[in-house]
């Protein structure tokens, strides 16, 4: 009897440990049906998917959570304005997440492909690109439009091209680009147009958001987990490991190297046709610098151990890391080596007897004094971008004139943060612009002047 007694209170304990687990409760699950969306360069207005988005379904044992997702965003994708002729693209993946990730021996490299997944399914890529410099050729290989690289294209090179600086002009709004429909991001997936010093004007012509909106007055939101398990967040976090002291930005530790020349590579500002490889075109132009008197200084794997919200007992976490103007800073995310012992992977089938993990649906944070409202441009011309937190259940979006009329209304759909409403048929004047779940709204001015 005994024995039977403690088998059911173990068995309690998991299911509510099990239920109490971030890489099962912060997934963020479609449960309204919405599909993605994307636009074609010269059509501002978006395209509506047959594909649903963000996260179908989660399913957990005592070991891992299982996440199926199709790797398609709630928010607008495209357009690649490099000439990728990528659409995003359903991969319907179902993600092994461990719900104990353990350390490894530091030595593990990141490679090319995914190597995170976000909490919308969405696939996390380190800085490469595969592209790589040919000293025997003296020109870039790999990628479109190159030659091979010597050894093939998994083989490292000397010299190995950053993405974030060299593929800029492909990105969207929302900092992401497909490599065959895959979409993913290689870096902080907030949106362009959100960063202190905007480096990418796309946002201007194809408004979108990312996964979320950098606030510097609280801890980042969790934003996913790498291949190692061990969970990702955005750019800020209390500046002690134990949870403690003010919220500061978490700073990577990599620093560009000094130096005009590179061993059997392209010297620094070197041309070849229209590309310039100045400091910083390649990963292996920063070298890592510790600074162990200052806690928001990370590791070499671009994290540290700390308290968070989800984790109060503590944990191993990376940092979706951006500099003092919020432009992402290398190595991004994750890497150039993880953490701990490779884990996730990807499976055909969920096992049997696992349990399904329900999502509620909770808009507690609408009432927040935390919960933002912008609109911008404010005043606005031909059109606003109302962004808010990310939105866990559609919320709707109203602008009403001076005599209290509706005169355009939107939504803001669950898993983004942003919606775009037009304005050129408005007449000049004060409006108000009224973000309403149903039970609870917040208002914000809005200003017309053409």
């Amino acid at each position: 009897m005994k024995k039977i007694f403690f088998l059911l209170i173990a068995i309690f304990s998991i299911a509510i440990n099990a239920q109490t687990n971030p890489a099962i409760t912060k997934f963020l699950q479609n449960t309204t049906g919405i599909t993605g969306r994307h636009y074609v360069t010269g059509n501002s207005t978006p395209i509506v998917d047959a594909v649903q988005a963000n996260v179908q379904s989660v399913y957990y044992n005592a070991t891992y959570s299982y996440v199926s997702a199709t790797g398609i965003p709630a928010y607008i994708t495209g357009p690649f304005q490099d000439g990728n002729p990528s659409l995003a693209t359903a991969q319907n993946k179902i993600f092994r997440i461990p719900l104990n990730p353990t350390q490894g021996s530091g030595t593990t490299a990141t490679t090319g492909g995914n190597i995170g997944v976000f909490i919308n399914g969405v696939a996390l890529f380190d800085y490469r690109d595969g592209v790589a410099w040919n000293n025997t050729t003296q020109s870039l290989c790999g990628g479109p439009g190159n030659s091979p690289c010597p050894g093939g294209p998994t083989a490292t090179q000397a010299w190995n091209r950053d993405a974030i600086p060299a593929e800029r002009a492909g990105f969207d709004c929302s900092k992401a680009h497909p490599a065959m429909g895959n979409y993913h991001h290689h870096q902080n997936p907030s949106a362009f147009n959100l960063d202190l010093l905007v480096t990418s004007t796309i946002c201007d012509a194809y408004p979108s958001d990312g996964l979320y909106v950098i606030n510097t007055n609280e801890h980042s939101p969790l934003l996913g987990f790498a291949y190692d398990g061990f969970p990702i967040y955005g750019a800020y976090a209390y500046a002690n490991t134990n949870g403690t002291g003010a919220i500061t930005r978490m700073k990577s530790s990599y620093q560009l190297k000094d130096q005009t020349t590179r061993s059997n590579g392209p010297a620094v500002n070197q041309a070849l046709g229209a590309q310039t490889f100045f400091n910083g075109y390649f990963r292996e132009d920063y070298e890592y610098v510790a600074h162990n008197d200052d806690a928001s200084y990370l590791d070499q794997h671009n994290g540290r151990f700390c308290v968070t919200p989800e984790y109060p007992e503590g944990i191993y976490c990376y940092f979706a890391t951006v500099d003092a103007n919020h432009k992402s800073a290398y190595p991004y995310v994750v890497g150039p080596t993880f953490y701990g012992n490779i884990t996730v992977t990807t499976v055909t089938t969920i096992p049997d007897g696992a349990t399904q993990y329900t999502q509620p649906l909770d808009n507690a944070s609408f009432g927040d004094n935390n919960f933002k409202v912008i609109v911008a441009p404010n005043p606005a011309q031909d059109f606003i971008a109302i962004q808010t937190n990310t939105a866990e259940n559609d919320m709707t979006v109203d602008v009403i004139d001076a005599l209290g009329k509706i005169v355009k209304t939107t939504k803001i759909i669950q898993g983004s943060t942003l919606s775009i409403i037009e304005t050129d048929s408005l007449y000049n004047g004060t409006y108000i612009v009224r973000i309403s779940d149903g039970s609870k709204s917040k208002t914000t001015k809005l200003i017309i002047a053409k």
